[in-house]
């Protein structure tokens, strides 16, 4: 098992007087990782996924909550999204056994987080889980190891299933963009056009690192604009895909609403367009190798309670910072080239006006950006 970041952070939050909820895409092994959690301690197993649980979960009274409690110290209520009124019940659970340590995990956001933020506010933690961060897996197999296998997680990804079955990769891969992505989309919204979701989900993987024009989409998909913008966004909150949004503060060039698309994980995105060639044999290695930084900075930031806000920079006249992060009044640019030989060109503009520290971030260099070390 690769050790998650995450875990210590969850062991430390036990008994602290909230409920401790784990949210994040199926398959990257929220049910794992909250099981070993609790691997020294005794507790109670509720799935979600059983029939029978849902029934006894669904609108509990008191009495019946204590029944099902038992002596139990510690609950764990796992795909807590499947349970109607799950956000009430919890409630319950917190506000009346105040002996017991609740935990949930689900793996649908637009279910679970909604509905516990208003019930549970002040009465929880939450964690995000998402695939395999790298740094996670160069812990579990040494940086050697790690950076000779970079190549191959720019095309297959870091799901755990992916990283434990080498040369069954593809079949895994499939199995989840056909049986698990869009599963909590379809449970939980009426999704009229089911394939209209994935035709928009195929043109986003094409393209990664480009700005992302609803029109366009529409145009290529062959559904309104509106169905695009509804769909997307429940891509995001289904844990598929996320958003970046443009910076402009000062310039009177800049582009102000855009927005990129990114992927939570490069093999979904590839498993989505069928190409799981080597590297030397693609023409998007610049999109892979940009989505692969942004998405483990985005965990290393989730993980290690980096507060940042996250934005991409460019004007009309296409001058462009591929990423621009604020932190504490601190704006910092970064390019990203995969080969560390590539000019880059600065846009002095950007620098001048923000007062702004660019680096450029390559396969030489990424562990740096990527690492709990700045």
């Amino acid at each position: 098992m690769i050790k998650r970041i995450i875990e210590p952070l969850i062991k430390e939050r036990l008994f602290k007087g909230r409920t401790i909820i784990v949210v994040g895409p199926r398959q990257v092994g929220k049910t794992t990782l909250i099981r070993e959690v609790l691997s020294s301690k005794e507790y109670l197993f509720l799935d979600g996924d059983d029939p029978l649980v849902r029934t006894q979960l669904t609108n509990p009274n008191v009495k019946e909550i204590a029944t099902i409690i038992g002596n139990s110290k510690i609950v764990f209520i796992d795909e807590a999204q499947r349970i109607e009124n799950i956000w009430i019940t919890s409630k319950m659970i917190h506000d009346q056994f105040k002996h017991v340590q609740l935990i949930m995990s689900g793996s649908s956001a637009f279910e679970l987080r909604n509905h516990t933020n208003e019930s549970l506010t002040g009465r929880k933690w939450e964690y995000h889980l998402y695939p395999i961060s790298y740094e996670e897996y160069e812990n579990s197999t040494h940086f050697i190891n790690a950076r000779s296998d970079l190549e191959n997680r720019l095309v297959y990804g870091l799901y755990p299933d992916v990283l434990n079955n080498p040369g069954e990769e593809r079949e895994i891969l499939n199995e989840i963009t056909q049986s698990y992505l869009f599963k909590d989309i379809l449970a939980y919204r009426n999704i009229k056009k089911p394939e209209a979701l994935e035709k928009i989900l195929r043109a986003l993987a094409f393209q990664v690192g480009s700005e992302v024009s609803y029109n366009e989409v529409a145009q290529l998909t062959g559904v309104d604009k509106n169905t695009v913008a509804n769909y997307i966004h429940l891509l995001e909150l289904s844990y598929i895909v996320y958003p970046l949004t443009s910076f402009s503060r000062n310039l009177r060039n800049e582009i102000k609403t855009n927005q990129k698309i990114y992927f939570y994980d490069n093999g979904i995105r590839n498993a989505l367009i069928q190409n799981f060639n080597p590297l030397q044999l693609r023409n998007d290695i610049g999109a892979l190798w940009e989505n692969f930084l942004m998405t483990e900075r985005l965990k290393r930031n989730q993980y290690h309670r980096i507060f940042t806000n996250r934005y991409f920079w460019r004007t009309k006249q296409q001058q462009e910072i591929d990423y621009v992060e604020e932190k504490d009044g601190t704006i910092s640019g970064f390019e990203f080239k995969w080969n560390p030989k590539t000019k880059v060109y600065i846009p002095s503009n950007f620098v001048d006006a923000y007062q702004a520290n660019i680096s450029t971030v390559t396969s030489d260099n990424f562990r740096e950006f990527i690492g709990n070390n700045n």
